[in-house]
């Protein structure tokens, strides 16, 4: 999954960590690029310390095969791809995971006072969408917002499209923290942590402060153009 963040992509996470036939990995590039970019995250020097920090080594692991569970579901963040070569992507099935930048930028400056486009990932998630496309590579886009509006319907047709059965137990989790989030729950995760499926999770209406307004001015169009291609409810 290439999700940008401030997304409900933690609590599609937990959904594809109830299937007994798949294992769950929280965003194994953080590391990386907390490593390779001056960013600066909560919990970041013990993050850098626990993950591997090296992007060809994880990626190697990814794309191994050698997994206990036949599905593996990889939460990845689009920015954390800094000067990594894409390419690999053709060994994965690429599902491109979008949500409204009005949502994600009042979200995400609730952490990070003033999120830039490098930080929320949406002009990525085009590129990387188109990159895909051009080279032929298994994509989908899903939008969060028709996700939520019938969650069964809508992960019955993922699964499908993407050659999986869909099980029910998707559709439900227990709240609290979970052995399959990041070191860095603690800092971003308090929400969902209270949800306990996807129907605790509702898309509202948000104002966003002035300054933030022409990021969303930006954004809104690689979202619209990539909003086209998503599944629907």
């Amino acid at each position: 999954m290439w999700s940008s963040p401030r997304n409900v992509s933690t609590a599609f996470m937990y959904s594809w960590a109830q299937r007994p036939d798949t294992l769950v990995v929280d965003e194994p590039l953080y590391g990386y690029y907390l490593h390779k970019t001056q960013a600066k995250h909560p919990g970041k020097k013990e993050i850098l310390k626990t993950m591997d920090l090296d992007a060809n080594s994880v990626i190697k692991n990814m794309c191994s095969g050698q997994f206990e569970r036949p599905v593996v579901f990889f939460k990845h963040m689009t920015h954390h791809t800094v000067l990594i070569d894409l390419t690999f992507m053709q060994h994965l099935y690429n599902l491109f995971f979008i949500r409204n930048p009005m949502q994600i930028i009042h979200s995400y400056s609730k952490v990070i006072s003033n999120p830039t486009m490098e930080d929320i990932g949406m002009k990525m998630q085009w590129e990387f969408y188109q990159f895909a496309i051009q080279k032929g590579y298994k994509s989908i886009v899903l939008d969060s917002g028709e996700l939520l509006k019938d969650p069964e319907s809508v992960l019955k047709n993922l699964c499908f499209k993407i050659g999986i059965p869909f099980y029910a137990t998707m559709l439900d989790w227990s709240p609290g923290p979970r052995p399959e989030d990041g070191i860095w729950a603690k800092f971003w995760y308090h929400n969902v942590h209270q949800s306990a499926g996807f129907e605790k999770t509702q898309e509202v209406k948000q104002e966003l402060p002035a300054h933030l307004i022409p990021l969303y001015l930006e954004a809104k169009p690689f979202y619209d153009q990539l909003y086209q291609y998503s599944l629907k409810a």
